[in-house]
């Protein structure tokens, strides 16, 4: 039951703030260090974003993520001319978000992208939420995303082009430490079972987030 509830949203809630211009991208990409996780998106937590916790509601740490993937898209290709020149798009297969700390209103938001995979129609990635001035982790969210052909409604491989800038990413990112919340699965951690209790009621599920490819 719901004993909580977000404030009640402007008409405006869910627009993305203000995204760069195409030169300032440009710009704006060609300073950063590409080795490491990419640092595409900023943002600050808006009043509409909080709950009565006083505190960042948990639909609005999605939309702030889903905000960086619009940057991470921008950044491969995968931008709005692309998509009406061409009537592709991307889906979300899966997602999963940890929250680590709160947020409150007014707080900078810093992002971050480390890609973990990729192959010819789905990329993996994982975002990370910092507060921008006092540096700690408030939220990570791991994401698989699959290119759509929006006439067909069915996937479709990404354009040569596509997959070269995944691979050039990819390649940069190959070195950089897996994520410890990636791939993690949910679910109610227990010390060891006492003596004749089974002890596969303590496991917790091993599916995580990935890309299964065939033998």
């Amino acid at each position: 039951m719901r004993t909580v509830s977000p404030r009640e949203p402007p008409a405006d809630a869910g627009a993305r703030p203000p995204r760069r211009g195409s030169d300032e991208r440009v710009l704006y990409h060609a300073g950063m260090d590409t080795n490491g996780p990419l640092e595409l998106h900023r943002e600050v937590v808006r009043p509409e974003y909080i709950d009565w916790n006083g505190h960042m509601n948990v639909a609005y740490y999605v939309l702030v993520f889903d905000h960086a993937t619009d940057e991470l898209f921008d950044y491969v290709g995968l931008d709005e001319a692309y998509r009406k020149a061409n009537g592709y798009t991307t889906f979300t297969l899966e997602a999963q978000v940890t929250y680590q700390r709160e947020v409150l209103e007014g707080d900078p938001l810093r992002i971050t992208t480390q890609l973990l995979d990729f192959d010819h129609k789905r990329a993996h990635y994982f975002h990370r939420m910092y507060h921008a001035t006092e540096g700690y982790l408030a939220a990570t969210n791991e994401l698989l995303s699959l290119h759509i052909d929006t006439g067909k409604r069915r996937s479709t491989p990404f354009p040569d082009d596509i997959v070269a800038r995944w691979a050039e990413v990819h390649a940069a990112h190959a070195a950089l430490p897996r994520p410890p919340e990636a791939g993690r699965a949910m679910g109610i951690r227990r010390r060891a079972s006492a003596a004749g209790e089974d002890p596969a009621a303590d496991a917790r599920p091993a599916r995580g987030l990935r890309i299964s490819r065939q033998p």
